[in-house]
């Protein structure tokens, strides 16, 4: 989203598939790993998943980078992304 003073704000949001409600989420200046990886913590602190939590993204250099994959493996999350390509792979998220 545009600021203001002409620079830009990421917003990075994970959902819930089943109930469709925003789970977790993070703004910052900069489109990084750990923009995505905040807003993944916030989900897993209000909703506590059992292990095994599904985590679906894109192919993005955010969901790919060491730091993110370590973050889902110490909370027992399986990562799952659709082919390269797929014009349809963030459809859910997007619709938000």
């Amino acid at each position: 989203m545009p600021r203001q003073d002409g620079g830009w704000l990421y917003l990075a949001v994970w959902l819930d598939s089943c109930s469709r409600k925003v789970v977790g989420w993070d703004v910052r200046d900069t489109m990084r790993e750990d923009l995505v990886s905040e807003a993944l913590r916030r989900a897993l602190i209000v909703r506590r998943p059992p292990a095994r939590l599904i985590v679906h993204s894109d192919q993005g250099s955010q969901y790919t980078a060491t730091r993110f994959k370590a973050l889902l493996t110490r909370h027992g999350a399986q990562q799952s992304m659709s082919r390269r390509g797929n014009c349809y792979d963030n459809a859910h998220a997007e619709s938000f």
